[in-house]
């Protein structure tokens, strides 16, 4: 049939990584614990524990969390051992930083085992404009995991995608 409409991109050998496809479903919470420390800053112990006793954890019950404290303040480290321990059995995953550290963290490990061997020298693009918060390090992950073993890496879509790199031959 002439001036049939072909679909190069579904004919193509292109393989297409879409980041989104392995975002870990559930709740994400960020915990801030200048809430407990005197006038925001100071940490007293007493008054930090009696915080922490008085909280109640199970608000993050399966939760992705990231701990920190929004203030200058110098918090020693058994501070954060205590707040791990409230939330231990209780969030799914905690860790210290923001929301953006708590993507990278649930992504490192997720990337890491990835089967890189249906993109083994096939070009490969890695979508973007997520929907959801994937971080921008799990994007330099799957590039540093996809350098060697795929002949080419872009990025976008496949109608305006940017190259990235190139297998030399």
């Amino acid at each position: 049939m002439e001036g049939e409409i072909i679909n190069r991109v579904a004919n193509s050998k292109l393989q297409v990584i879409d980041l989104e496809d392995y975002y870990p479903v559930g709740p994400r919470s960020e915990l801030d614990i200048s809430q407990w420390l005197m006038e925001g800053i100071v940490l007293v112990e007493s008054r930090f524990r009696e915080s922490l006793k008085n909280t109640d954890f199970t608000a993050y019950k399966d939760h992705y969390v990231a701990v920190k404290c929004s203030t200058d303040a110098i918090i020693p480290q058994w501070a954060w051992m205590l707040v791990q321990m409230e939330l231990t059995g209780v969030a799914k995953k905690v860790v210290l930083g923001s929301l953006e550290d708590l993507e990278t963290s649930l992504y490192s490990p997720i990337i890491n085992q990835l089967n890189l061997d249906p993109y083994m020298d096939m070009p490969v693009i890695v979508k973007g404009c997520s929907h959801k918060p994937v971080p921008l390090t799990a994007y330099m992950m799957i590039t540093e995991r996809l350098h060697g073993v795929a002949k080419s890496v872009m990025y976008g879509e496949a109608c305006s995608a940017v190259p990235v790199y190139k297998k030399k031959k």
